[in-house]
């Protein structure tokens, strides 16, 4: 098959999805990928890169065409549009002279203006399109802030159920994510439930570098870490708050930031208000140096804002984190939760709530180190059997090859 990846993000910026293509590419698959320029989630342009009218290369072996857009991931509201609207623009007119013809599309998020090229691009070139739903719209948008006014969320709405209705299949994250589109009116049989993977060709478990944790602070002490965007959804004040309580009450435990977004300078910030020595910041950095950071640690945390929304969304994070084989301390309710339980593969806390936060990193520092091994193990294999890159190419090869023409 022929497929066109199109998605505003993509490699070198944070993203899973170019494992997806290269795991279709070496099933004999042919693979492009239309995208823009590098900007997220700093804002800026990635070094090495210039907005220009397009630009064409190829990154481990698959052919990237970017087009240019307004690069923003900033708190404004009018930057975040244009970002994205900037992007649906160019994309759709010059994605039209600059992609060739496919048996089908494969459409990543967000789907307000991403959705744009992929209905026109699938209008004239006649190729069926698969939408893959990793946050729900008008909901996540919501909840972020970053829109709040009930006329502009009900146009979001309905400009989403017609994409919907336009693809031919939906993908989503979550059972949870399934239940809610069918209770909004999109028929069963067309969604697909795919949970997220990990590019595992980076994630690897190995004996614990002593040298590299002494440089990195880590010597001696229990390390919870979390690792990927700081925005205002992972409501990261919360596990401050708990380090401040257990700065006294067990000041063996130590929370570990590692990468960047919006909340992140605020977040250091507080830190040294506090004097909280018991919290780390390392910046962002590549995924196989945060993959040998992951295999540092004792704990692996997952934090996300209370709120009906993510009880439906099981974070990405949580299948790199199964991955690396270590324990998860989840502050995510619904789905989630569920998965880790259902797993065998940590415990879970309240999310937003510092003392539940500081009582579970107490009960999992005080628990023998085989317990916290088998915790990780558990994770690993029900990875490896349920959530692996493997898994996930498997299924939507068949579902593209059920929709082509």
């Amino acid at each position: 098959m022929r497929i066109l990846f199109l998605t505003q993000w993509f490699t070198p910026e944070p993203n899973f999805i170019i494992s997806l293509a290269k795991g279709l590419k070496k099933r004999g698959h042919h693979v492009e990928v239309l995208t823009g320029f590098p900007n997220y989630p700093g804002g800026k342009v990635y070094k090495g890169y210039k907005i220009r009218f397009w630009q064409k290369e190829e990154i481990e072996g698959l052919p990237v065409v970017r087009v240019p857009l307004y690069p923003s991931h900033s708190h404004s509201r009018i930057g975040r549009i244009l970002n994205y609207f900037s992007f649906a623009i160019s994309a759709a007119i010059m994605g039209s002279f600059l992609t060739g013809k496919y048996d089908v599309i494969y459409v990543y998020h967000p789907p307000i203006t991403v959705g744009i090229p992929a209905i026109w691009l699938g209008f004239i070139k006649r190729i069926p399109f698969v939408y893959h739903i990793q946050d729900m719209w008008p909901d996540s948008v919501k909840v972020s802030g970053m829109m709040n006014n009930g006329f502009a969320l009900g146009l979001v709405d309905k400009w989403c159920n017609y994409v919907y209705k336009k693809a031919a299949k939906l993908v989503v994250i979550s059972p949870g994510f399934k239940q809610l589109l069918c209770e909004r009116g999109v028929q069963e049989e067309k969604i697909e439930t795919v949970y997220n993977w990990c590019d595992d060709s980076n994630i690897f478990r190995k004996k614990k570098d002593e040298v590299a944790a002494a440089k990195l602070g880590f010597s001696g002490k229990f390390n919870i870490i979390f690792a990927g965007t700081m925005g205002k959804g992972q409501a990261l004040d919360a596990v401050l708050d708990a380090a401040k309580m257990l700065k006294s009450e067990c000041p063996e435990i130590q929370y570990v930031f590692v990468g960047d977004g919006v909340e992140s300078e605020r977040l250091k910030k507080r830190k040294e208000e506090m004097g909280l020595g018991n919290v780390i910041f390392l910046d962002r950095r590549p995924m196989s140096e945060v993959a040998e950071i992951l295999c540092l640690g004792d704990v692996l945390l997952v934090h996300l804002k209370d709120d009906p929304l993510y009880r439906i969304t099981i974070p990405g994070k949580t299948q790199a984190y199964m991955s690396t084989g270590k324990p998860i301390l989840m502050g995510v309710r619904g789905n989630a939760s569920d998965l880790v339980a259902q797993a065998g593969a940590g415990l879970s806390c309240e999310p937003g709530n510092p003392r539940s936060i500081a009582d579970v990193s107490k009960k999992m520092f005080a628990m023998p180190k085989e317990e916290l091994e088998k915790m990780g193990d558990n994770g690993r294999e029900f990875y490896s059997k349920n959530l692996s890159l493997d898994v996930a190419v498997g299924k939507f090869e068949r579902m593209f090859e059920s929709i082509k023409r």
